[in-house]
C-alpha cells in the first residue's frame, strides 16, 4: 500500500511515482484529448493510488499531501492548503467561476471474517477498494481535470476537503468558510459524489431525534403498581412501521421521505418494570420542508402513537440539517444536465450541496460510481464510468464543447 509522507509543493508525490504530467502524451499535439480508453485507464490508476492511501475521517494528512503535490505540478493554478483541505484555482478574468468539490475521507474499513481488505484491486478495467466509489473515483476525475483548467472558458476551482463522513462540526468545508470564505466564491458548484453519471439535484434534509417515553417503576411481580414505559413503545413503533412516506415533486425531481427508528434503550434489571425507554429516530425529509416543519411533523406523528401521554415524555433534537432544493438557474449547471443526456433526479440522502445552497450558490451532485455501493464491502468503479464523467465536466468548463452524452451501459 502507498504510505505517503509530507511532500513540499511540486515534489514527487508520496508513493514513489511522479504526479500525472500536465503535458499531452508523447507524440500528441498540444491541447489534444487522449483516446477515451487511455483516459479511463489513467483515471483508474490514479484512483487506485488514492484508494491505497488510507484516509479515514480525521486522518487525511497523507492523501491531502498527495493531492497537493499533484496540484502544485499544474501550470497557472493557485494552490492553497488549510489543514487537510486542499484547493486549486485559476486566477484569470473570465466572467464565471465553477467550483468542483470532493471529499478526501472515507468511512473505516470493513472488519470481521468477511473483510477483504481496503487496498486497491484493479482487474478488467474495474477498481475495487475502500473509497473507490465514495469518493476517490470522483477525486481522481477532479485532479486529472486540473490539467485542463488553464484552457477553460470559465474560472475553475477544485476543492478537496476533509471530514465529510463524520459529524457536521468537523467538516472541512465549515473550516474553510470560517478561515477563508473568499476561496469558496463561485457562480455554481458541482459535488463529485457518486451518482452513476446522472445529475442528482438538491438533497434531502436529515433530522435525528431522541424520544423518551416515561412510565412508573415497580416490581415485575406487581406490575399493576407501575406503568411499563417499554410497553408504551409499541404504539410509537406501530405508527413508524405504518408511516405513509410523502413524495414531494420539485422541479421534476421526486423526493421520497422516510421516518425510521434506529435504536432503543430501556430496562435496568430483570425484575423491575422499566420507567423509561429511549428511542432514536432518523427522519429524511424533502427540501421543501424547513427544519422546524420537520420537527413539528415528527412530533405530530409520534403523538398519534401515544407520545406525550405522560408528563415525563420528551423529544430532543440531536442533529438537524436542512436539505437543498433543486437549482438549475446557473447556465453552467443547465449545460451539465443537458450534457449527460439523461434527466436529473432527486438526491437520496444529504450532501454538501446543502452547504452551498445555504450560501446562495446553486449546486448539484454529479460523479462516477453507483451510489448504492457506498460504504459497502464491494465498492467498485470502472474506467468507463470515470472517463464518461471526466468528458462531461471537460465540456462544461468549455474545454471540449459538443461532447456526446454519457454511455448508458
Amino acid at each position: 500500500m502507498v504510505q505517503p509522507s509530507e511532500a513540499p509543493p511540486g515534489a514527487t508525490p508520496p508513493g514513489g511515482s511522479e504526479p500525472p504530467s500536465a503535458e499531452p502524451p508523447s507524440g500528441a499535439p498540444a491541447g489534444s484529448t487522449p483516446p477515451s480508453a487511455d483516459l479511463g485507464q489513467r483515471l483508474l490508476e490514479l484512483a487506485g493510488e488514492l484508494v491505497n492511501i488510507p484516509s479515514v475521517s480525521g486522518s487525511e494528512a497523507d492523501i491531502a499531501s498527495f493531492a497537493e503535490s499533484i496540484l502544485c505540478s499544474r501550470n497557472n493554478l493557485e494552490v492553497v492548503r488549510l489543514g487537510d483541505n486542499v484547493l486549486a484555482r485559476t486566477k484569470g478574468a473570465r466572467t464565471a467561476r465553477i467550483l468542483l468539490a470532493g471529499h478526501l475521507d472515507t468511512v473505516p474499513p470493513p472488519s470481521g471474517p468477511a473483510a477483504t481488505g481496503s487496498g486497491a484491486r484493479i482487474e478488467g478495467g474495474v477498481l475495487e477498494g475502500l473509497g473507490a466509489v465514495d469518493m476517490k473515483g470522483g477525486v481522481a476525475v477532479l485532479l486529472e481535470l486540473t490539467k485542463e483548467a488553464a484552457a477553460a472558458e470559465v474560472e475553475v476551482t477544485v476543492l478537496l476537503y476533509a471530514c465529510e463522513e463524520v459529524g457536521r462540526a468537523r467538516s472541512g468545508l465549515l473550516a474553510l468558510a470560517r478561515e477563508r470564505p473568499d476561496l469558496l466564491a463561485c457562480d455554481a458548484a458541482v459535488l463529485a459524489e457518486p451518482t452513476a453519471g446522472v445529475v442528482e439535484a438538491g438533497c434531502q434534509g436529515t433530522l435525528r431525534l431522541q424520544v423518551t417515553l416515561a412510565g412508573k417503576r415497580a416490581h415485575t411481580a406487581r406490575p399493576w403498581m407501575g406503568t411499563n414505559a417499554l410497553h408504551r413503545l409499541a404504539g410509537v413503533l406501530g405508527v413508524l412501521d405504518t408511516y405513509a412516506a410523502r413524495t414531494a415533486s420539485l422541479d421534476g425531481c421526486e423526493f421520497v421521505e422516510s421516518l425510521q427508528a434506529v435504536g432503543a434503550r430501556s430496562g435496568i434489571a430483570g425484575n423491575v418494570v422499566p420507567d423509561l425507554v429511549e428511542l432514536d429516530i432518523n427522519y429524511r425529509f424533502a427540501p421543501d420542508r424547513t427544519a422546524e416543519d420537520a420537527i413539528a411533523h415528527v412530533r405530530e406523528t409520534l403523538e398519534s402513537g401515544g407520545f406525550g401521554g405522560d408528563p415525563g415524555d420528551r423529544l430532543v433534537v440531536v442533529d438537524v440539517a436542512e436539505g437543498a432544493l433543486p437549482s438549475f438557474g446557473s447556465p453552467l449547471l443547465a449545460s451539465l444536465a443537458t450534457a449527460t443526456g439523461r434527466p436529473p433526479k432527486a438526491k437520496v440522502g444529504w450532501t454538501d450541496v446543502a452547504f452551498f445552497a445555504g450560501r446562495g450558490t446553486p449546486a448539484v451532485n454529479f460523479g462516477p460510481g453507483d451510489p448504492s455501493l457506498c460504504h459497502s464491502p464491494g465498492e467498485h468503479v470502472s474506467a468507463g464510468e470515470l472517463a464518461d464523467v471526466y468528458t462531461v465536466l471537460q465540456g462544461v468548463i468549455g474545454v471540449n464543447r459538443g461532447t456526446p452524452p454519457l454511455r448508458h451501459g
